[in-house]
């Protein structure tokens, strides 16, 4: 299940439709530039965000913000999974999600899995690593799996696994102009702005380079 061609192969797994710019943006518009094709997996559409809509306009909403955030980063192709917020684990059995990824990662043919910290507060990205990590152990999948943090604003547990820092100091902006896709999570993004910078830099300063972004390998 991994691709063996000289063509590196990226695919992002997550939660909701913004959580790939938020969580490894900046690395998924430099694998692009360098020539890597980078998919995208979203297990939902997002349609909780705005309780007050109808479900079927939010989610339609909020799939058009992703695709365009994708075309800003240049990932290949972003596939939603259509899974309902806060019933992933239930459903990913009832609507035999297993066949699905095998499908994916079949066409596909990852050699880079991103997807969310196994401690981030977040249930709905929790869970996904959790789905993940069976995932690849049952399928056996042998290529690299990487985390990323989203609402984790400082490392609330200790890894005891490699970290990898990636430079992200010529594609930052891009990061940022694919954030501003969401226009319909202006409110949640003015709230994680100054995170989003501060991780950047930090990150940066740390390795010096001038933005970074971190990931922690976990397989």
């Amino acid at each position: 299940m991994v691709n063996t061609g000289v063509k590196e192969s990226v695919l992002v797994l997550c939660a909701h439709s913004d959580d790939q710019i938020l969580g490894c943006g900046g690395t998924i518009a430099k694998y692009a530039k360098e020539g890597k094709a980078v998919s995208i997996v979203i297990f939902s559409y997002g349609e909780m965000s705005h309780p007050w809509l109808k479900p079927y306009y939010i989610a339609s909403l909020r799939k058009a913000e992703s695709e365009m955030a994708s075309t800003v980063i240049g990932a290949k192709d972003t596939i939603f999974l259509g899974l309902s917020e806060g019933k992933f684990k239930e459903e990913f059995e009832e609507k035999n999600m297993k066949e699905k990824l095998k499908e994916l990662f079949k066409k596909y043919k990852p050699t880079k899995i991103y997807t969310h910290a196994v401690d981030d507060p977040l249930p709905d990205h929790s869970i996904v690593f959790s789905l993940v990590d069976q995932f690849c152990e049952e399928t056996k999948y042998t290529g690299d799996l990487y985390s990323f943090e989203v609402w984790n604003p400082v490392n609330i547990s200790k890894r005891d696994v490699p970290k990898v820092v990636v430079d992200i100091s010529d594609t930052f902006k891009t990061k940022l102009k694919a954030l501003k896709c969401f226009r319909s999570q202006r409110l949640a993004m003015l709230s994680l702005k100054w995170s989003i910078y501060w991780k950047a830099i930090s990150n940066g300063r740390k390795n010096k380079v001038k933005y970074g972004e971190v990931f922690y390998k976990m397989r």
